[in-house]
């Protein structure tokens, strides 16, 4: 099948005009970037891990007022509850007060939301797609979805992984490599940094290994890396790094800026802000805590917890080298315009590319 046929089934199946999809990420996907996405023909998204029922309702609520387009509720399968360590807890809140506010002992028990009441609340809202990461839904929730005619896109950074994920009635399969920014969509949370495949590897690896349509995500901000997974059978890409640029983000200008200038070496993947490894700017936080004198990071989300003082700090004084800065080995594409011209940009630039 061409490029072109596996673009326009895709696009056909999930009521797009254009095979771009917005990643779904929590905390930076706000409905008026999704809404702008989906206006040009995208698939708009929210990560759905930091928010709670009535806040998923809202969302939803709100980017149907905002387009008619499709979108995508995604959310994290939870990891089994973090064994606590009070003395090493200690040391990682000794070095943190190097880097902003005294960290109180309490705050290492930052508690997740109920992922079954989450669960509940994205279904109630009744999105087209139901995305995962971190690993799969259980069968039962898999069956209510389908029941609903709701459709599973899962996340996988393996070919084990995407496998799994067939096997259990993913409809599509989201190929995350290794340059992806923000956190790695690993089934197990301890192969988030050893695991890293780089996209180019992964894609044509996945799509011989399935048979749902898998879509590209990880490095692509751009038409010429669009081209590119295309290319390797890709029935679509999904960018995250390449809008948070855009205004409709609402990022922190320090952030962008970081964004705007950093080169694909200038990432780094780490447990230091949350616990779970993700890909931000290796800005000086980040890169203190990879020392070989600092402390292990606290599992997840125990480390969330004694890092949120100094993130929100860090986020109001605009301080970059503090900040949780999520960011994709190619977040130097993104630019600062409209969510829809990135859009339309890339997939003319896509286009023409491929045409030769």
């Amino acid at each position: 099948m061409s490029y072109r046929d596996r673009v326009q089934e895709f696009c056909r199946r999930f009521g797009l005009r254009v095979p771009i999809l917005l990643a779904p990420m929590a905390g930076a996907s706000p409905p008026e970037l999704s809404a702008a996405v989906a206006n040009a023909g995208g698939l708009g998204a929210c990560g759905c891990l930091t928010l709670k029922p009535a806040e998923i309702a809202g969302w939803a609520a709100a980017m149907r007022g905002a387009s008619n387009g499709a979108f995508q509720l995604n959310n994290w399968i939870p990891d089994p509850p973090p064994i606590r360590d009070p003395d090493h807890e200690a040391s990682v809140r000794a070095f943190l007060a190097g880097f902003g506010p005294e960290v109180p002992a309490e705050a290492g028990a930052a508690a997740t939301l109920d992922f079954d009441a989450q669960c509940a609340a994205m279904l109630e809202a009744s999105p087209p797609i139901i995305s995962s990461i971190m690993g799969l839904y259980p069968p039962e929730f898999v069956q209510r979805m389908k029941a609903r005619g709701i459709v599973w896109f899962a996340t996988a950074t393996t070919v084990a992984e995407a496998r799994s994920a067939e096997a259990a009635g993913a409809d599509v399969i989201v190929a995350q490599g290794g340059e992806a920014g923000g956190h790695r969509g690993a089934f197990e949370a301890d192969r988030g940094q050893t695991a890293l495949v780089g996209l180019f590897a992964l894609l044509p690896a996945i799509v011989d290994a399935v048979s749902v349509p898998v879509v590209a995500t990880g490095g692509v901000a751009d038409g010429r890396t669009a081209a590119a997974a295309f290319a390797l059978g890709a029935s679509a890409v999904q960018v995250g790094s390449g809008f948070l640029r855009c205004s409709e983000a609402g990022l922190n200008p320090a952030w962008a800026e970081g964004l705007a200038s950093a080169q694909p070496e200038d990432t780094i993947v780490t447990r230091a802000f949350s616990g779970r490894p993700g890909r931000a700017l290796a800005n000086a936080y980040a890169r203190a805590a990879s020392a070989p004198d600092a402390p292990d990071p606290a599992p997840y989300p125990v480390q969330r917890g004694l890092t949120a003082a100094m993130r929100a700090d860090a986020a109001k004084a605009g301080d970059l080298d503090r900040m949780q800065a999520w960011a994709g080995q190619a977040s130097r594409l993104a630019r600062a315009e409209p969510a829809g011209d990135v859009v339309s940009r890339i997939w003319a630039e896509a286009q023409a590319l491929l045409a030769g």
